[in-house]
């Protein structure tokens, strides 16, 4: 169908949601009761139906919340005063936040603390935004783009600018630079709050642009990370769909092209793989552009659960001496697609 296709790495799960999909496999193996979490565990649509299969419930609200009952909080992070909602109605709770999203989150404390009106740049009612908002809910201003910027008015000279993890590039760096031209003391970060998985693989799909005719990335309307690798292609005047199935790509004109395939940092593999096939290449060419290291443990509370557990077992099985196949000290062995295929 397709001509040269181009499998572009780095794609797929980041460091973030292989800890979050991971934790909440582990969540359904040592409770044998509904699980509830707050937000879509990661935004992905095959991802949350599948764990909807499996007893988990996924709730927008502490007050959806049953007494006593056990919650997650999402990769995107919770606002401090969500989070103390929840952990005063459940029995036990676990905050699968992306460590990438609590450096967020511990900067506008910081500079709201000293006194910093803080500029937000982010999507409106997207999760990890509301939940950063929410730390200093009196000091931060929301802004998704220029026209935003030019319409606030801080009196302070004393200004910072912040984040949401998953924009695109293209959308941050206008931003930024029109910020620094207003507010010449402005303070932000030593290390950029864009995470690495979205920056790594926005530079994948433009290096590998040009030997291309169109750009296809896997992911759910719901991924940010997703929309900003399109609009990432879009902006060098090259064509660009999202595609979350495989039928989506039928009424696409992709005969005889040269085509990239990437997929959002939430972006199930085994659908990657379902559309190449469907597309059958008259050759795949495998474009490495990165290769991503980063691991992210499981969250701390989490782990002293599963200690716990497996402890209280040996108690009791005091004679059984075989090796776990998973274990918390072995979970940097287990990937995320394992953990699903689990289920």
């Amino acid at each position: 169908m397709v001509n040269n296709l181009y499998l572009v790495t780095p794609r797929g799960f980041c460091a973030g949601v292989e800890m979050a999909i991971k934790a909440l496999t582990w969540m359904l193996k040592i409770y044998d009761e509904t699980i509830y979490c707050y937000h879509e565990i990661v935004h992905n649509d095959w991802i949350v139906e599948r764990f909807k299969t499996k007893n988990i419930k996924f709730i927008e609200s502490p007050e959806e919340l049953p007494k006593n009952a056990i919650v997650m909080l999402s990769a995107h992070g919770t606002s401090p005063k969500i989070e103390n909602e929840f952990n005063s109605l459940s029995s036990i709770q676990v905050n699968a936040v992306c460590p990438l999203v609590t450096k967020v989150h511990h900067e506008a404390k910081k500079f709201s603390e000293a006194g910093q009106q803080i500029i937000y740049v982010g999507h409106k009612n997207h999760d990890e935004a509301l939940g950063a908002l929410g730390v200093a809910p009196d000091s931060m201003f929301l802004v998704e783009n220029e026209d935003d910027l030019k319409e606030i008015n801080i009196s302070s000279e004393k200004v910072a600018l912040l984040a949401q993890t998953t924009l695109a590039m293209s959308e941050w760096t206008p931003i930024m630079e029109s910020a620094q031209k207003k507010y010449p003391n402005l303070n932000m970060p030593r290390k950029s709050d864009l995470c690495y998985a979205t920056t790594n693989r926005q530079e994948a799909v433009i290096n590998v642009s040009s030997k291309v005719d169109v750009v296809l990335v896997v992911g759910s309307d719901t991924s940010s990370n997703t929309k900003a690798l399109v609009s990432t292609i879009k902006n060098l005047g090259k064509e660009s769909f999202r595609v979350n199935t495989t039928e989506e790509i039928d009424n696409l004109d992709l005969r005889n092209k040269n085509v990239a395939v990437t997929a959002g940092a939430s972006a199930p593999d085994h659908i990657v793989q379902e559309i190449i096939n469907k597309l059958q290449p008259n050759e795949t060419i495998y474009f490495e552009n990165t290769n991503e290291t980063e691991y992210f443990p499981l969250p701390k509370e989490l782990r002293s659960n599963i200690t716990t557990v497996s402890n209280f077992l040996l108690e009791l099985f005091p004679e059984n001496k075989v090796e776990p196949v998973r274990s918390v000290n072995k979970d940097k062995q287990w990937s995320a697609t394992e953990a699903l295929t689990s289920l």
